[in-house]
């Protein structure tokens, strides 16, 4: 068995990576900008709570929701095709977004920013995939890619920031349109075309039931996150699973179909994408938990909690960058199962944390937990996509992004609900008799309803609610935090067995020579994509 030659990339496929990083970098901020611009559509347009809760989920629904087709559409019309596409709408709709006369306007804007936000993730993923051939460089290009992730979080703030002190509310939304612009001119002279030339036609159908079985699952499991069980979203998973069914059945009997199922026979593509779910729903909960702890326990003002974060994001780059250079000396299970490890005892030293308002321990174990995750997020993307044939790479790259939609809304709907749960139980004996009915409730509620309430009472009372709210939600903080190092153990474990006989980035089997370092292969009999 003859084995294929692996090429290098030069100067040119590194500078393209340079461009197509950048729509990932708007991604992460588009999402903090949109919600420091919240408080400013009240006064503007006139939006209501309901109306700002779709104007931030649209965006998010929409994305999940077309993954699937547009994955699978960048893998029939061409990787770049549909990356500049989607780069031209994505800008139209940020102009829409920033002139939006009215709620149902700016609604209907974040809802095309979703869909062509759709085709970002997947085109770029897989373009990177066949631009870089070679392991150890694939590995270190989705570093970079997966760092403008969290370059985006750190500056978003801080743009967003600025431009709604200077400017008005639309201002933020302005944000993607130069790079865009940017992307569609030197796009089409630096980056490769790639699709697959065999591809037949798509199937309406599959689209359609892909829509109505992710849409509806999406929407019932934020709703449980958000508000906890209650009949629609409920219902609204039952319908989607329903749908989920027949798309799956449909799957089966195309020659042609929008999702290969044949892609989950391979043993390591499953166990990475698991693990990317896990990983996504555990510490996506526990972030949501360390971000009120860092305001409400620790009295942190909105800045100050993001600047807590920062050691934590910066060393999260570090780990995304040296992560895929350690790939070519050492094996992946190790560098996946030891990054996770870090990531366990960063939780641990969360669980260690008090209730007096110090935040220096959160502050160090999301540190530590940052620079654990990089492996997975760079290794274990590189291993799905390496595991697949180059003209399903567009598939493979939207199944990463699923899996980590899912895995932070099913966090939030599961592990965040147990936090809840001690918070509200421990809480419910510690209400001092005599206070107003209205505020026993809000700080039954959640840690945020008792600090508003507090505010509007005597120092006194306020302290006897406050003081025992700060250490229900830290105990539940603690639970959340342990309960997710237990479950990520337990996927460190799951890599170091799996992955056990990969080797090194760049080397044969066994250690001896240059040679590709890829998944088991892939069991899907498909001509190579067309490169033009």
């Amino acid at each position: 068995m003859t084995e294929a030659v692996q090429l290098k990339a030069g100067k040119r496929e590194w500078v393209g990576l340079a461009v197509i990083a950048i729509p990932a970098m708007l991604v992460s901020l588009d999402m903090f900008v949109v919600l420091l611009a919240l408080p400013h559509l009240t006064t503007s347009i006139h939006t209501n709570s309901i109306e700002q809760l779709w104007v931030v989920d649209i965006y998010g629904f929409m994305v999940a929701g077309f993954l699937v087709t547009m994955g699978n559409l960048g893998d029939r019309i061409g990787r770049r095709k549909l990356l500049l596409i989607g780069a031209a709408a994505f800008g139209g709709a940020s102009l829409l977004a920033a002139y939006a006369t009215s709620p149902i306007m700016l609604i209907l804007a974040r809802a095309v920013l979703g869909i062509a936000g759709a085709t970002l993730g997947p085109s770029t993923l897989s373009l990177i995939t066949n631009m870089f051939q070679d392991a150890k460089q694939r590995a270190s290009a989705i570093g970079i890619w997966a760092g403008a992730f969290s370059v985006g979080a750190i500056i978003g703030p801080l743009v967003g920031g600025v431009l709604l002190d200077h400017f008005w509310w639309g201002s933020v939304f302005l944000v993607g349109v130069p790079p865009m612009i940017l992307l569609l001119v030197v796009g089409p002279i630096l980056l490769p075309e790639y699709r697959n030339p065999q591809a037949g036609r798509t199937d309406i159908a599959s689209v359609v039931l892909s829509l109505v079985a992710l849409l509806p699952m999406i929407y019932g499991v934020k709703e449980l996150a958000r508000d906890g069980w209650a009949v629609v979203p409920v219902v609204a998973l039952v319908v989607g699973a329903i749908f989920a069914v027949a798309f799956v059945r449909r799957q089966r009997t195309l020659s042609e179909p929008l999702l290969d199922l044949r892609l989950f026979n391979n043993r390591i593509f499953n166990t990475e994408l698991a693990s990317m779910l896990f990983y996504s729903a555990l510490t996506g909960t526990t972030m949501l938990f360390i971000a009120q702890y860092f305001q409400t326990v620790a009295g942190l003002t909105p800045l100050q909690a993001g600047l807590g974060l920062l050691p934590g994001l910066l060393l999260g780059i570090v780990s995304l960058t040296v992560g895929p250079q350690l790939a070519g000396r050492f094996r992946p299970s190790l560098l996946i199962a030891g990054g996770l490890l870090l990531v366990v005892a960063g939780m641990v030293v969360i669980t260690l944390t008090g209730s007096d308002g110090s935040a220096t321990g959160v502050i160090v174990g999301y540190a530590i937990w940052c620079l654990g995750g990089g492996p997975l997020l760079t290794l274990g993307v590189g291993l799905v996509v390496g595991s697949v044939p180059p003209e399903k790479a567009g598939s493979a790259s939207s199944l990463t992004q699923i899996a980590n939609e899912f895995g932070y809304a099913g966090g939030v709907a599961t592990v965040g609900i147990i936090g809840t749960l001690v918070y509200r139980s421990q809480i419910a004996d510690a209400i001092p008799a005599g206070l107003p009915a209205a505020a026993a409730d809000a700080a039954r509620d959640s840690i945020a309803g008792a600090t508003s309430a507090a505010a509007a009472l005597p120092e006194q009372i306020a302290s006897a609610i406050l003081v025992p709210a700060r250490e229900a939600f830290t105990n539940g903080l603690h639970v959340v935090a342990a309960v997710s190092a237990l479950i990520v153990l337990g996927v460190a474990i799951l890599n170091a067995v799996v992955l056990k006989d990969l080797p090194p980035f760049g080397q044969a089997p066994g250690g001896q020579g240059e040679g590709p370092a890829e998944a088991e292969p892939t069991p899907t009999e498909v001509p190579a994509a067309q490169k033009v």
